[in-house]
Parts: structure tokens; sequence; C-alpha cells
């Protein structure tokens, strides 16, 4: 995301479509004030974590200030104290504040933290005031504790923005903030916007490279590479954002809407530059990169908070079954031994978020001698290399469980698409290749349950029709996420899958 705290939806009729490609992008009159610094960006999990410190410190300066009130100067109405204390703090936490000056590198100047901060302190007094003479009908002291409140609230956020701010000038820190931008394009445009990012965008932005969508580019054009290039790039370094930027000659319309699809399977934010979004019969949103307005053509479907969300409900949910489980485990972990020859645990790669590939765990349920480790043959119904008990632990899904390490390392979730092995086929041909969708399903990490499998889609894949229908079910999943509709699915998969006719 790039400046997501100033936006605006623009008609598709925008009179940008008429900058000729000589042109610089559009400024934005409104923030050319941001010339002068290098580009901000909210970044929403800085934001939260700074939320959340504010919050606590307050709460500690509120500890203080109490013991401050009933010791050296105590007096009676302590339980007026502690209810205006409360207040304060809750006035504090609620108060409407400016979420912009908490944009990356701004949070590090004083003044924007001064701005932040002084009009809900200056609430929170005002809340205590009145709570507090409520309460023990004496403005003097009622006006005593509240300067001692906020005297020793300021020292707590003075200590903790001290301790931020230090810690935001870190070199390990600042890298893993900035937000790294891929530039796709050629042209005045393009080299405007790249010029721009390396000079003018400072510590918030760095640029990840300049790539074009012909089939082969010339070295001597100083491009990183074609779009391949840009996919497989994205799947070993972070990558944020890729702005399309090309000059308005040819058909640009059919140009962007051809490169979007080919950058499906990265998990990044794309945008278009506003030369280009003339043809477009749908209002797009605008958000700005420094002055440069550019156009949202296409999102990450979960967001970093929602992204945080949900691994930590996958690590404390996975730890407390995983412990839960752990007497019955090594009760199959010794029939496993005592059935056939072998290791206990099977070890297969699959392919997880962003197409990056991983070892999956699973309960070896086939004689050793003829797993599949590539998994070139899908196993069938009553598939001899199937073992005595593998063909119990496959029945009840047991044999998945073990996939609770890979939600611990954070390889998979609890609930999203089934992972598939690198040599998987339908119909003849490799998933990615036999439907173009598929590959939308790298947008979250895969899970030991998800949303097909609960509707039956789940077995072995025979026909492109067997993975159309599967595919349309994640799809549906990942438009639809929330927590709540994670915990139905894991409710729904205790009651439907482990007991589905088509598990073999």
């Amino acid at each position: 995301m790039l400046m997501s705290d100033r936006r605006l939806v623009v008609d598709s009729g925008y009179a940008a479509s008429g900058i000729e490609e000589t042109q610089p992008l559009v400024e934005a009159p409104a923030i050319r004030q941001l010339l002068r610094e290098p580009y901000p960006y909210l970044h929403s999990i800085l934001a939260m974590v700074v939320r959340c410190l504010d919050a606590i410190s307050v709460a500690a300066g509120t500890l203080v200030a109490d013991w401050f009130e009933q010791g050296p100067f105590a007096h009676s109405g302590e339980r007026g104290v502690e209810a205006a204390s409360l207040v304060a703090v809750m006035v504090f936490c609620l108060f409407p504040k400016k979420s912009k000056l908490l944009a990356f590198p701004k949070i590090r100047r004083a003044k924007a933290q001064i701005r932040y901060l002084v009009t809900p302190v200056f609430a929170a007094c005002i809340a205590y005031v009145c709570f507090s003479a409520i309460l023990l009908s004496d403005g003097f002291v009622s006006l005593k504790m509240a300067a001692a409140w906020a005297l020793f609230a300021c020292i707590a956020l003075s200590v903790e923005r001290s301790v931020l701010t230090f810690c935001l000038h870190q070199p390990s820190i600042v890298t893993k903030l900035r937000r790294r931008v891929a530039i796709v394009g050629t042209g005045a445009v393009a080299t405007d916007l790249v010029n721009r990012l390396c000079s003018d965008a400072g510590q918030a932005y760095s640029l990840f490279g300049q790539f074009d969508d012909v089939a082969h580019y010339d070295a001597d054009r100083k491009l990183d590479g074609t779009l391949d290039n840009l996919i497989h790039r994205s799947r070993r370094e972070a990558l944020h954002a890729i702005i399309l930027a090309f000059p308005e000659a040819g058909d640009a319309e059919a140009r962007v809407r051809t490169v979007a699809v080919g950058l499906k399977p990265v998990l990044s934010d794309i945008y278009v530059t506003p030369n280009l979004v003339s043809g477009f019969d749908r209002v797009l949103p605008c958000e700005f990169l420094g002055e440069n307005a550019v156009f949202v053509i296409q999102r990450r479907p979960l967001s970093d908070v929602q992204l945080i969300e949900k691994a930590i409900v996958d690590f404390i949910l996975a730890l407390c079954v995983s412990i839960f489980l752990l007497p019955f485990l090594i009760g199959v972990a010794i029939a496993i031994k005592c059935d056939s020859k072998g290791p206990v645990f099977f070890r297969q790669p699959r392919i997880g978020k962003n197409g990056r590939e991983f070892m999956v765990y699973k309960f070896r349920s086939m004689h050793t001698h003829m797993s599949d480790l590539m998994a070139e043959r899908q196993t069938s119904r009553d598939d001899p290399r199937v073992t005595r008990i593998g063909k119990w632990l496959r029945r009840l899904s047991i044999d998945e469980v073990p996939q609770l390490l890979n939600v611990l390392k954070g390889e998979m979730s609890l609930v999203g698409p089934r992972p598939h092995a690198p040599h998987t086929r339908a119909g003849g041909l490799l998933l990615d290749d036999a439907l173009a969708e598929y590959v939308l399903r790298y947008h979250v990490k895969p899970g030991i349950t998800g949303w097909a499998q609960i509707n039956g889609a789940r077995g072995e894949l025979v026909t492109i029709d067997d993975l159309k229908k599967r595919v349309a079910y994640d799809l549906d999943y990942i438009r639809r996420w929330s927590l709540v509709f994670d915990f139905r699915i894991m409710i729904l998969t205790i009651i439907r899958e482990v007991f589905s006719r088509h598990a073999f």
C-alpha cells in the first residue's frame, strides 16, 4: 500500500488521459509540501504497534499517578480516583487522532509526534477533571489529580516515543519498513517515476527494479528483465507494489489488462499511472506515491493486519491442539511402526504461498518402497500402495495432523487452499497450465483444511472440471475470508470431512 491515508475515487474519464508521453507524472497540489521531505506512507502494522504502545504507556503513567495520589498526597475517594483514571485512559485511546502523522518516516519527527499526542492527552485531562469533580465534589483536588495524571502520562509517552524513535532510525528496522516498488514499462513516464523513486523517496521506498512486458529485452536498455523475471524474483525477495507505467502508444488499455493478468501470481498491490486510466469502464481508487498520483487495479486479498491476525490465531490454536493430541499422536506413531517398516512421518514437497516450495509433514500411510515423493501419481481409491493402518489414517484424515508442525513453522495455515505437489496434474496438464486462475491460490498460505474440502471437492484430480470446482471454492474462500469464517470451516471439518466418502 502506498499513501493509504489519502484516498479518493475518480471517474474513469480522468483528465490525465490527455498527458503526453514526454510529460512527467501528474502532481497533486494538495500534497506538494511532501517534496520537501522523503515520501511518507502509512505502514498499517507500524501504526497498530504505535497505537498499542501509546495505550500501554498511558496506562503505566496512570498507575504511577494513582500511586502518587494514594501515597504522599493521599486523600479520601480512592474509588473516584480509579474511576477517573480509567475514563482518562479510555478517552485517550478512543479520541480521534491524525493517522497520517504515523506515516513513515514522518513518525520519527518530534513535531509530528507532538501534534499526534497533544489533542488526545488534553481531551483525557478534561475528562479526568470533569469525572473526578463529579465523584469527589472537590474542584481543587480534581485539578491536582488531573495535573498529576497528565504529568506522568506525558513522561511515560515521552520515554516510549524516544525509544521508538531510536529504533526507527536503526538500519535493520528501516530496511524492513521500506516499501519496495517495481516499475513495469519504458518511456518518459516510467523513467520519470524511476528517477523520483531513486532520488526523492528517501528511506520510505526503494526501487525493486524496472521491467518490461516484451518477450525479449535488450540489455543495453538497462532493464532488470521481463515479467517472468519479475515474478521469479518476487518469490525470493520482498516486493510490495508494482506500478504499470507504459507510454500511450497503441492499445495501452489492452496492454495494461494483459500485464495485470500475467502478474496475478505476484503478492503485491498493482497500480497504473494516470495517463493509462481513460479506457477503463469503472472507477479506480487513487493513492499517492509522494506527489505522484497512481490508480489501484489490483490489491492483495488480505491486508497486513489481517495476515497477522490469522497467523496469531493459527499459531495459538496449532500449539494448543498439538499439546492436547500428543498422547493420541504417540499412539498413532506406534501403530504405524508396528504395521509396516519405515519412518513414522512422510515428507513431500508442496507449493505454498507465493509459489514457494516447502516440505509438508504427514503420517506415513504407504509402504516405504512404494512412496511417490514427487506425487507424479495421485492416490486413488483402493490404492495398493496404502498400508492397512494407512487406509484408516487417510479415511479419517488423521494422516494430515502432523501438518500442525508446518503451521507452527509459518509455512501453512489451519484453513486455506490445500497445497499440491509440484508435479500434480489434471487432465494431463500441470495445474498452473491447466487453469489460469489456479495461481491466485498462491495469494494466501495453504491450509490443513479448506472451504473446498468441506464442500466435497477433495480427493484425486482427474479432469479439468475437478480442478475448476476446487479452485472456485478456494477463490471464494479468499474473497470471503474472516476469522469467523475460519472457525466455521474448522467446525464443519470435524463434522463433515473426517467422515468424508471422498477420502482414501
